[in-house]
């Protein structure tokens, strides 16, 4: 009775110890870091602004390479693309 006891509290343990490290792991590696192709240099899309027209709609201002592209979103769908090329930061 006790050894069935000590065998089931171990085997909850080995679990919970398993359950643990891949949560670890999972947080420290990331399935990102996992996955990327490249290396991690600059990317080449970026987010710049974001904005909430409405419960259904949002503008989106995103970066590809050297071109803009304003996006609007709705319903989990693509409503409209506009592109322009990117503005020149002087520092």
């Amino acid at each position: 009775m006790l050894l069935n006891l000590l065998q089931a509290v171990f085997a909850l343990a080995v679990t919970l110890g398993l359950i643990g490290g891949a949560a670890y792991a999972l947080r420290r590696w990331g399935p990102t870091g996992l996955l990327q192709a490249g290396p991690k240099g600059e990317r080449r899309l970026q987010v710049i602004e974001s904005l909430t027209l409405d419960a259904q709609r949002r503008l989106v201002l995103v970066r590809l390479d050297r071109e803009e592209r304003l996006i609007l979103l709705g319903d989990g769908r693509l409503l409209s693309l506009a592109a322009a090329p990117a503005p020149t930061v002087n520092p």
